[in-house]
């Protein structure tokens, strides 16, 4: 029985925006409290690098799971047109939200969609968020229990720089 080989391929682009981490559904000492000098009034900058990874089996007449170009081409209209040197400002625009819109944006297009495998986006050399998609089961009321104080701009680290 003959298998067919299954590969990752990753690209890898930089861009950098601004963003405030500020939440409407909090006060605004609840803000300043979870988010310390990340919800700043004027916001803060970062240079993101973003790795999409796309999984598959390496087709035999190409020899490639993707042609590298669709990928770069999903990408940069994600990206670069839409979020570099941009204020990310949402509800909040912390770097877990931002690596789900890559996501959700990246997949809308693709030609075959279920072949991306993963996002991750660093916010700093110290800091990454990755995300592979919807989680199987709502644990929303699990997450908000044990949400805690931080002072740095995410929720992975206390160093933000």
């Amino acid at each position: 029985m003959s298998h067919q080989p299954v590969a990752l391929l990753t690209r890898k682009e930089t861009f950098s925006a601004c963003h405030r981490l500020h939440s409407k559904h909090l006060s605004d000492e609840e803000n300043a409290e979870i988010y310390g000098k990340c919800n700043h009034v004027n916001g803060h900058g970062h240079n993101y690098t973003v790795e999409v990874t796309v999984r598959g089996p390496i087709e035999k007449r190409t020899g490639m799971v993707m042609n590298i170009t669709e990928l770069k081409l999903a990408m940069d209209a994600v990206i670069f047109k839409q979020l570099d040197h941009k204020n990310l400002d949402k509800d909040p625009s912390t770097t877990e939200n931002l690596t789900v819109f890559i996501w959700d944006n990246v997949r809308d297009k693709l030609k075959y969609p279920e072949l991306l495998y993963e996002v991750k986006v660093y916010e700093t050399n110290k800091n990454s968020v990755t995300y592979r998609g919807p989680y199987p089961y709502n644990n929303s009321q699990y997450l908000q229990n044990k949400r805690s104080a931080k002072t740095s701009c995410t929720n992975i680290s206390s160093d933000s720089d």
